[in-house]
């Protein structure tokens, strides 16, 4: 059974753009589509006195927020399978729990009372460092598409093969759901005490520093490019810090994927998002696919 993508709604204008977007993908991929509401109502009304009172002024809202994205999920397109859910939990809380059984979540940059245009609301960043599955997170202006995107390209941020291949196959999964180029994106520093006339650095464009991030990029590629032919890839090499190289090339593209690594056990429940992560979520100009990573 294909596993639903599941979007976090909450009644505002960003909620209701990541569930274009989310249609749109669940369409490409062939997947259910889950509208999940969290609500304390119960909690901080009481089940008694709800019942007492009748229906809750949260459980209308609750009732016609999800009523209002399943209609406008089914306008976008009739032939996805939509389901909604209204769950009695904190929105963080339940968006985790859902993610157990979701081929990924799609949220909103900033829910209701958020700014458009500020930095990532604390339910997106918290979803984002904790979840087990793939978060994808609507930043920049994406024009509510994951279909027909602007720049026909998904970019991937290389990790360290040895924990990335989630990641990878995330990424080409998506460039060949859209039917679209794969910009594989490996940054690479040269240490300033190597500068110009160590001889470590003689060789120019050949300097060590290079050769290994494009021996790295190919190494993360691997097998998942193999497996998917008709994806048409680049390979690119940016000398500069992660962050910088992934900011900048999400200013043309459509999805920007990077993994993140998860500590399972005792003693790593806290935020687990690298800084490159933490920054492409912030400030990236494309949407941002989280994916984890097992260490």
């Amino acid at each position: 059974m294909d596993l639903p993508l599941v979007v976090g709604v909450d009644g505002s204008e960003l909620a209701m753009r990541a569930v274009d977007w989310a249609t749109d993908e669940a369409a490409l991929r062939g997947l259910p589509l889950r509208l999940v509401y969290a609500s304390l109502w119960e909690r901080y009304e009481g089940a008694a006195l709800a019942e007492g009172l009748g229906r809750s002024f949260e459980q209308i809202t609750a009732d016609a927020v999800v009523r209002a994205a399943a209609e406008r999920a089914r306008r976008r397109d009739a032939a996805v399978r939509v389901t909604t859910e209204v769950v009695p939990d904190d929105a963080v809380g339940a968006l985790l729990r859902k993610g157990r059984d979701a081929t990924a979540l799609v949220l909103g940059s900033r829910g209701r009372g958020g700014v458009a245009g500020m930095l990532l609301g604390s339910v997106s960043l918290t979803v984002a460092a904790r979840a087990h599955c793939p978060v994808i997170v609507l930043r920049g202006s994406h024009d509510n598409r994951a279909r027909d995107g602007r720049h026909r390209r998904v970019v991937l941020g290389a990790g360290d093969p040895a924990h990335g291949s989630a990641a990878v196959r995330f990424a080409f999964e998506e460039a060949a759901g859209r039917g679209v180029a794969l910009e594989a994106v490996r940054a690479w520093r040269c240490p300033a005490h190597e500068g110009a006339g160590h001889p470590l650095t003689a060789g120019g464009s050949e300097r060590p520093h290079e050769q290994r991030a494009a021996e790295i990029l190919d190494e993360a590629l691997g097998s998942a490019a193999a497996e998917h032919p008709g994806v048409t890839v680049r390979r690119r090499t940016v000398e500069g810090t992660a962050r910088k190289v992934l900011l900048d090339a999400s200013a043309e593209a459509d999805l920007l994927v990077v993994g993140v690594r998860r500590r399972d056990g005792h003693g790593h429940v806290g935020l687990q998002l690298g800084r490159v992560a933490h920054a492409a979520l912030h400030h990236a100009a494309c949407p941002v696919a989280v994916v984890p990573l097992r260490a």
